[in-house]
């Protein structure tokens, strides 16, 4: 099981049907961070992902007999393509398990490429669950997506390559883990013949189980992950990829949505070519790293590794794009409501560019506008602050807020004098056809929807705030409801834009 990972990376058989794939240069994105930044562009292979590597390489070492009888996967993204196109490669069948949810897309590519989709369950355990139930029905051999040494050497290969393609001294190599096959691969190889470079691994904050397992010491399940970088969102790490990942493995920085946004968005200015989430998530992390140590003129590698990506998805990218790279930012200003105030507060905001106001009449007192302002930098939006501060209005920074960033913006000025006994809560689902009905419809009918904003992104998950006209007596049964809905939500009834907008 743990044999000499050097050599089954010297050895594994990807060339097949892989190609070695440039590193190139991010010039725009090396020239602001004032270091060389070189992009490993896996994304440029056939499936648009690193993941075929590892998956050819797993079924090319099979024995004939066991090849012949044909192979299965669950997957509901590139790992699917990667067996798919491997198993055609080989001459045998390939059956890929997929959950209900798995976009139309990812299902025609996997048909595309002569796999067989069998669809089960609504998430990836479920997916995989069945996966073994058939392996053993069928005398298939399961192909992992990453718990598997022949995989991880696949994935491994992408080390050697960039030892061979970069000549100069490479500081620090940022490779983006779900399960960690990628990850321990690179490692495996780079720590053996080079162990001062550092190899630093990056995880969402809302999918970090390797950095909770590598914390605790053991390996831990999440009990839910965040759905932005699906590419990543593994509830627990393999077992190998643990242990490879304690022994080589210098640290794990995690990044959030708006970063990942930003990288996407980075790459695209220096490539022309869009990256998912997940292919983007070392890019954001280099970006942070840099910005952390102070380093100047090192080189770092990042690797891109996939570009799946819904192009519905790339409004949403967009919209969060600016805010990760603290372009905008995002305040609630409190104004007397008087006439001349609203002349007062433009004067204050000078020559800035407003990327967004909102504004209604409530009181007769005050006035709360919620305005998007363009930003050089995180420094220059708390200046902004103080300027506001300085003209006499009172300033609440709403840059890093969920609530404000995906939903009050849209529906700023909704207070009412019938809202009594309102509770705000916002949640999150797997966006599906039918999943908002059925949300809707599983809320009990004594409750009176006093608030309703939902907004498709075209991503995986599907967003809702909700306010609920709940009787203190029957806060209980709210409880209940909120335990037995199965969706990730968050009480927002202390959130200051609800407070300052709505509430």
């Amino acid at each position: 099981m743990h044999s000499d990972y050097l050599e089954r990376i010297l050895t594994a058989r990807v060339y097949d049907v892989a190609q070695e794939t440039p590193l190139e240069d991010a010039s725009n994105l090396s020239r602001r961070l004032n270091n060389r930044l070189l992009l490993k562009r896996e994304d440029m292979q056939s499936v648009f992902s690193f993941k075929l590597r590892g998956a050819y390489n797993k079924m090319a070492k099979l024995p004939p007999d066991l090849l012949a009888q044909g192979v299965i996967a669950a997957s509901a993204g590139n790992h699917a393509q990667g067996v798919a196109l491997g198993a055609k490669r080989l001459g045998t069948r390939a059956i890929i398990v997929m959950p209900v949810t798995t976009p139309q897309v990812k299902i025609d590519a996997v048909k595309a490429r002569g796999g067989e989709v069998v669809l089960h369950g609504d998430t990836y355990d479920d997916a995989y669950a069945y996966a073994r139930e058939l392996e053993a029905e069928k005398g298939l051999t399961f192909i992992h997506p990453f718990d598997d040494p022949d995989v991880i050497a696949g994935q491994g290969t992408i080390g050697m390559e960039i030892l061979r393609q970069c000549q100069q001294p490479i500081h620090a190599i940022f490779v983006a883990i779900g399960g960690g096959g990628l990850i321990s691969g690179i490692a495996a190889y780079v720590k053996r013949l080079h162990p001062e470079i550092k190899i630093i691994g990056v995880e969402p904050v809302d999918a970090d189980a390797m950095s909770q397992s590598l914390k605790s010491g053991e390996r831990i399940r999440l009990p839910q992950v965040g759905l932005f970088a699906d590419g990543v969102a593994v509830r627990q790490v393999g077992e190998e990829t643990f242990r490879l990942c304690q022994q080589y493995i210098d640290e794990i920085i995690l990044v959030d949505t708006d970063d990942t946004c930003a990288a996407i968005k980075d790459v695209f200015e220096d490539t022309r070519s869009i990256l998912e989430p997940a292919g983007a998530l070392a890019i954001a992390a280099a970006k942070t790293y840099v910005e952390r140590e102070g380093i100047e003129n090192q080189t770092l590698i990042a690797v891109a590794c996939g570009a799946n990506m819904n192009f519905d998805r790339l409004r949403f990218v967009a919209e969060r794009a600016e805010l990760g790279e603290r372009r905008e930012a995002i305040f609630a200003v409190t104004i007397p409501e008087e006439r001349g105030s609203l002349r007062k507060f433009c004067e204050c905001m000078g020559k800035r560019n407003l990327t967004e106001f909102n504004y209604r009449i409530a009181d007769d007192r005050e006035a709360h506008i919620f305005v998007g302002v363009q930003i050089e930098n995180r420094a220059d939006g708390a200046r902004m602050v103080q300027t506001f501060e300085n003209c006499g209005f009172k300033t609440l920074d709403l840059t890093d807020n969920e609530l404000a960033k995906l939903h009050l913006r849209h529906m700023v000025g909704g207070r009412s004098p019938l809202a009594e006994n309102e509770l705000l809560y916002r949640f999150e689902f797997p966006e599906r056809p039918g999943a908002l009905m059925k949300f809707v419809t599983s809320m009990s009918p004594n409750w009176n929807i006093s608030l309703f904003h939902y907004r498709n992104h075209g991503s995986d998950c599907g967003r809702i705030v909700v306010g609920m006209q709940v009787p203190p007596h029957e806060m209980n049964e709210w409880e209940a409801f909120l335990e037995t809905l199965g969706y990730r939500y968050w009480d927002e009834n202390q959130n200051p834009a609800y407070t300052l907008f709505l509430g």
